[in-house]
């Protein structure tokens, strides 16, 4: 099962966000990627995010962005010490 462009982009974005603290969030520009300004409308519409532009998690917006970063460390090449 191939993953859509479109769920990358909202993975992307999600990845971006800092899981230490729920008293900073992220703006995207309307001058940024189109993939990236969309990414944040979807998320906006599905209450991940507070803002269509970014803004802060919700409580399923950080479930959400802690999953897509602990999928991101897994699969994290290995660092090598030669």
């Amino acid at each position: 099962m191939a993953i859509p462009l479109d769920v990358l982009h909202e993975m992307n974005l999600l990845a971006h966000f800092d899981l230490h603290s729920m008293q900073k969030g992220i703006k995207v520009h309307s001058d940024a990627a189109p993939e990236l300004v969309e990414a944040a409308q979807r998320l906006f519409a599905k209450e991940l995010i507070d803002q269509p532009d970014g803004g802060y998690l919700t409580s399923l917006g950080h479930e959400a962005a802690e999953h897509v970063q602990h999928v991101l460390q897994i699969l994290r090449p290995a660092v090598t010490t030669d």
